[in-house]
């Protein structure tokens, strides 16, 4: 491969284990050490008028002896039916939430992550000059001086250290074996593919930063997003997945679009407010973060070994080649795609031919072609 990727491969630990767990063995092989950070994410509320709680979970990253990241491993609330909810938290476990992502940005910088639970958010009680509050339940509530809730820590729900989502860095040479490496601990151990899991594949943006490079990217993905779902055999149970909105294609279609700077292409689609919950995640270089600069590509199930997904990353890096290449598809041109299309489409990618066979012969097995 020759593009600069990194890996999300969804896990469920073995009851009795944990994601903490898994960062020790790994830093055990590779002679690093685990440090304890904070993971944030959202979930739905079931709070009237509050409907997206943000949280806080604790995470663990592994990083070798120059101080680099080998691997991290997090929470990921999208795995719920494996973990027993009749299980009594675990002690030490804890998540802090909020319904302001700010707020919980604030915590992230001022609290320790390796605090305990009664402790953990002095600091911000500090910060507010009022006093920590306990409530039931093992809750820790930090609220400011006229009494409204600024944030809550509380025991982790029933067995939900078990879930892992194991995210690599950014990987430019050796993927397969730095992947397998980690995959082989995760087996050892008796990791599993979640109920709901996936796999994400985040791919280096920036040669994608062209407007009719985005338009002709766009274009692939509507036309064969559904059939590439069947060729790589996306898990039904995965959570958040969903088709690119049809608008977005009505935008990049056009001469004037294709005719736009990056900055100015990018502001006209960052209007339409697209979601990372969906099949081709477009917002990390839309809307850009700093630390993740990526089109994401969510609809891969959880492979335990590497090979299926050094192969799943090699056909993305050929559409996105592919994206790249076209002077331009005609928008005139079907967004249906049918068996035929996807075969002449496989055949045309710029791929080696192992690798084409691989994909053809998976397309045969899901009478795909």
């Amino acid at each position: 491969m020759n593009w600069k990727i990194g890996v999300e491969i969804e896990l469920i630990a073995p009851r009795g284990l944990s994601r903490k767990t898994l960062a020790e063995a790994i830093a055990q092989a590779k002679g690093g050490t685990v440090q304890r950070f904070f993971h944030p994410q959202s979930e739905p509320s079931k709070v009237q008028g509050t409907p997206i709680f943000e949280n806080l979970t604790l995470g663990f990253e592994v990083i070798d002896r120059q101080e680099r990241t080998i691997v991290r491993c997090v929470d990921d609330i999208t795995l719920q039916d494996d973990c027993d909810r009749n299980k009594p938290p675990k002690a030490g476990w804890y998540r802090i939430v909020s319904d302001d992502a700010r707020l919980l940005r604030l915590v992230a910088r001022q609290a320790n992550p390796a605090a305990p639970l009664a402790e953990v958010l002095s600091p911000i009680a500090t910060l507010f000059s009022t006093q920590l509050e306990s409530g039931p339940k093992g809750m820790i509530r930090v609220a400011d001086e006229t009494g409204a809730s600024i944030v809550i820590a509380a025991p982790l729900p029933s067995e939900r250290e078990r879930p892992c989502e194991l995210i690599t860095p950014p990987l430019e040479i050796e993927h397969l074996e730095h992947l397998e490496s980690l995959l082989a601990i995760a087996r050892s151990l008796g990791f599993t593919a979640p109920t709901e899991g996936a796999t994400h594949l985040h791919f280096d943006a920036t040669r994608l930063c062209s407007a009719p490079i985005f338009s002709n990217l766009v274009h692939i993905l509507l036309t064969h997003g559904a059939h590439l779902r069947q060729l790589v055999g996306t898990n039904p149970r995965c959570r958040r997945l969903g088709n690119l909105p049809g608008e977005l294609w009505q935008l990049v279609q056009t001469p004037e679009f294709r005719n736009l700077s990056w900055s100015e292409a990018r502001e006209r689609v960052s209007k339409l407010k697209l979601t990372k919950y969906c099949d081709f995640n477009l917002t990390n270089f839309i809307n850009p973060i700093p630390t993740k600069h990526t089109f994401e590509v969510r609809i891969f199930p959880v492979w335990l070994w590497v090979q299926p997904i050094v192969e799943a990353a090699g056909l993305i890096e050929a559409i996105l080649n592919r994206a790249i290449a076209l002077a331009e598809i005609s928008s005139t041109t079907s967004l249906l795609s049918d068996s035929g299309v996807l075969k002449d489409f496989i055949n045309d990618l710029p791929m080696n031919q192992k690798l084409r066979k691989v994909w053809q012969t998976r397309a045969t097995e899901v009478q795909l072609l």
